[in-house]
């Protein structure tokens, strides 16, 4: 486990500290005009840059549903206007990798098709640039304490969609299994919540909105418990 997993896991047999975070935005002075300067940028840039493209859009307050989960794929739709690169950059489910690096080569390896495929784009600039930003992620105690599941479940419909996030999303970048904080806990808890960990790793977090991943985990808690 690394230090920062290590400094945020819930002990087993302990207390179920429940956290807040923010995400800040910090601009990386680097800029894409074309898809080329993409691909080059993109493949030296920090991975908390990519981990922001990615995860930083379900923490911005917003009136209406993103068309596009990641910023590449609205990038790809908005500016340089190329439908076929937008879908399938779109389509891209960050969960599904190991790690932010191999996130990182898919994304590379789908822009070198594309470019294959249109070498023109090599060239043509996009209406707007693609403004790499990088995240830091800032971590509260709210001082909510948990010392069993049922207690848990109790405090969930009262949490914060940006704790959700911390625990059922940051989690995945922070823990050795790549798993939630929720169920890393409740499995030190043995045989007993094992059905609840499975439900919890049938979600998939990213196609959805933080109010309705909330309203996902805090229902699949409240059936186990009947709270």
């Amino acid at each position: 486990m690394n230090q920062e997993a290590a400094a945020n896991h819930q002990t087993p047999g302990g207390v179920f500290a429940i956290k807040d975070c923010a995400l800040i935005a910090i601009a990386t002075g680097y800029r894409a005009l074309n898809l080329r300067e993409l691909r080059d940028t993109l493949s030296s840039i920090g991975l908390d840059s990519v981990y922001y493209h990615f995860w930083g859009g379900l923490l911005q307050p917003r009136f209406e549903e993103r068309e596009y989960n990641n910023d590449f794929a609205a990038w790809a739709w908005y500016d340089l206007h190329d439908a076929t690169l937008a879908e399938r950059l779109a389509v891209i489910d960050p969960t599904e990798f190991a790690n932010l690096e191999s996130l990182r080569q898919e994304l590379l390896e789908i822009i070198e098709d594309r470019l294959d495929e249109q070498s023109y784009l090599s060239w043509v600039n996009a209406s707007s640039r693609f403004e790499f930003i990088r995240s830091q992620i800032v971590i509260f105690d709210t001082g909510k304490r948990a010392e069993t599941p049922e207690m848990l479940a109790r405090l969930l419909p009262d949490l914060s969609t940006s704790s959700i996030f911390y625990h059922f999303i940051d989690a995945r970048r922070r823990l050795d299994n790549h798993g939630d904080d929720f169920s890393s806990w409740l499995g030190d808890s043995g045989e007993p919540y094992r059905k609840l960990c499975e439900q919890l790793a049938g979600i998939d977090p990213y196609f959805s909105t933080l109010v309705q991943l909330k309203e996902e985990v805090t229902g699949i808690f409240t059936d186990f418990f009947a709270v």
